[in-house]
């Protein structure tokens, strides 16, 4: 059940204005991420599903599923797709204490670091908290050890089991545009929903002129 609106609210974002909710463009471009990975065939599935349209995206990684599934995280770098922190124990911010919420934050990034540590690819150091919700001292200490915090303009609620694959699809296309930072999962709980909309959206979008870059 769809209690935060897909679209986020201009005044959310006016509130919270040191998070990025979008990009600020006129081109015909949109921003597609994917929370939860890397997990075994959804992850991949989405990699092959994004190459025929050249689309790039970024993957906020759970730090516990890059090290169960390192050959995954390695073809996510491979594909030329952008890498975000999601948290190593993917936490909900509101249940623990900045300290440790940093620490367990800090800990997925040197693993993502070190895996980075041979290859050409640049690491920006961007991150989205577990279920969109942290302290507001949490969120600060961040900002100052470097991270920019994404947030999204569009939600499918690809997750949400009670929200059909034809709402999940409408979410993002009666909603998404130029610029807009859309939240889909490469998680088993979001594949029903994902596999009928993703590629959906992908052709709807391409058919408009539009390419998906990665953040």
């Amino acid at each position: 059940m769809q209690i935060i609106p897909a679209k986020t609210p201009g005044f959310v974002k006016t509130l919270f204005p040191n998070f990025v909710w979008n990009i600020a463009t006129d081109n015909k471009e949109l921003y597609l991420t994917f929370d939860d990975g890397p997990t075994p065939e959804i992850t991949d599935w989405v990699l092959q599903t994004l190459k025929p349209y050249k689309a790039k995206a970024t993957f906020f990684c759970i730090g516990n599923n890059i090290e169960k599934h390192p050959e995954i995280f390695k073809n996510i770098i491979a594909e030329g797709h952008t890498i975000g922190n999601h948290t190593y124990n993917h936490l909900k911010g509101w249940k623990h204490k900045t300290k440790n919420y940093i620490k367990d934050t800090e800990r997925n990034q040197a693993l993502i670091n070190s895996k980075f540590a041979n290859h050409d690819s640049s690491i920006e150091t961007i991150f989205r908290p577990p279920y969109g919700k942290f302290k507001t001292k949490q969120s600060k200490k961040l900002q100052e050890l470097g991270y920019k915090i994404v947030l999204w303009d569009i939600l499918s609620y690809d997750w949400d089991k009670s929200v059909s694959e034809e709402t999940c699809l409408k979410n993002v296309t009666s909603t998404a545009k130029e610029g807009s930072i859309i939240v889909f999962h490469d998680s088993v709980k979001a594949s029903r929903n994902l596999k009928y909309a993703l590629p959906k959206v992908l052709e709807y979008y391409h058919e408009k002129g539009y390419v998906f870059k990665a953040l």
